[in-house]
This record gives structure tokens, sequence and C-alpha cells, in this order.
């Protein structure tokens, strides 16, 4: 990580009750599902390489306020919630940026092992106190796949959290996905959002 030059008391969003927003958009994933089906991969931790590509790929969505100085990471690692086929065990998990690996293939890889270690025990998952996670270079990511839905809020542990948070939903009938994404308007705005939207779709379109 580095420290980078922000003026905080300048910016107009520091003294705001809240600085999170969040904004929805669909986006086409029919060239990514079809390969998960033609070639026996996950469609979920795929779409959370994706997705944590397209993160890492704004600079604006990887900082943070430490000891009241702006620090810019290099790369987040991503935090996410995973279940068993039943439904029966829930429980975190946290991954390396697909960036450490050679290919997203072999990223892949380890996201599936490191799930099913998790949830079989072998392994323990991802804990730490919610008010402690904006010191982490994580960003956190989770899916709702019973529901394509159109926009989604989240809770917020204060209104000067930083972390991204970000959802996705269920594909419809038309290989659309809702995928939604929390920031805080400190450091993002809606041209950054449109950066990341715009990534996110290149990667889904290279399969």
């Amino acid at each position: 990580m580095k420290e980078i030059d922000f003026d905080l008391e300048k910016n107009p969003f520091i003294n705001f009750a809240s600085a999170r927003y969040a904004m929805s958009a669909r986006v086409n994933v029919l060239k990514l599902w079809k390969y998960c089906k033609n070639n026996d991969k996950s469609f979920f931790i795929m779409t959370l390489g994706c997705l944590m590509k397209s993160v890492n790929s704004i600079p604006q969505l990887k900082r943070r306020i430490i000891d009241g100085k702006v620090i810019e990471y290099d790369y987040l690692e991503g935090v996410s919630p995973i279940m068993d086929d039943e439904n029966e065990i829930y429980k975190e998990m946290r991954v390396k940026s697909p960036h450490e690996f050679e290919n997203i293939l072999q990223w892949h890889d380890y996201v599936k092992k490191l799930s099913d270690d998790i949830l079989n025990g072998k392994r323990e998952g991802f804990c730490i106190e919610m008010e402690k996670r904006d010191l982490e270079k994580i960003a956190n990511f989770s899916c709702i796949p019973w529901v394509d839905f159109d926009m989604l809020t989240n809770c917020a542990v204060n209104g000067m959290e930083i972390q991204p948070l970000i959802t996705w939903g269920k594909v419809n009938k038309d290989y659309e996905m809702s995928v939604s994404i929390t920031v805080s308007h400190i450091f993002v705005n809606g041209r950054e959002l449109g950066y990341f939207y715009e990534n996110l779709q290149k990667e889904l379109d290279k399969y």
C-alpha cells in the first residue's frame, strides 16, 4: 500500500452523517455462464473472480482512511459468505486477489479447495469483528442467487465506512445479472462506478 496526497478536510462528504451510497445495474453473463457449464467450473467462483478484478481495476475503490491518513492498497482481497449444498452450514472465507495467480483458472481451483476445506471443517473460516473490517485490505462480496433484484441497500457499522460491498443476484432468462455496489462518496463518484461496470462487463466477456 502507499499513502496518497488527499485533503480530507476539503472533501465535501467528510462531515456527512453517512457518505455511503449504492448503485445497482445489470450485466450480461451469457459467455461466462456457458463457459462454466461447458468446462465444469463454478459460476459463483468465476463471477467472484471477475468482480474482484473489476474492483481492483479502480484505484478509488482501494482507498482507506487509517490514522487520519489516506492510503491506497495495491490489491484488495475478497471476503464472501459460503454455504454447503444443503444450505445448513454458513461461514465466510477470505480469498487472495486473482492477480496473485498465473491465470483465473488456477485461482478458481485455489478458491474451490479453500471453500471446501472451510465447509468441511479442515480450515477456519474468516472471522473478524465488523468494526475492524474497514482496516483490512478487503472488499466484501455476497451472492443472492435466489433473487433477480433491481436494487439493494446495505447496513453499515458507521456512515464513514470505506470498504466496498458488492452483491450479485440471480441470472435471469436473458442471462442478465444484477450487481450492486456500495461505496463511500469520499473517494468514489459516479464516473468510477461507470468504469467499474464497464470493466466488469469486459471481464465477463472474456470467456
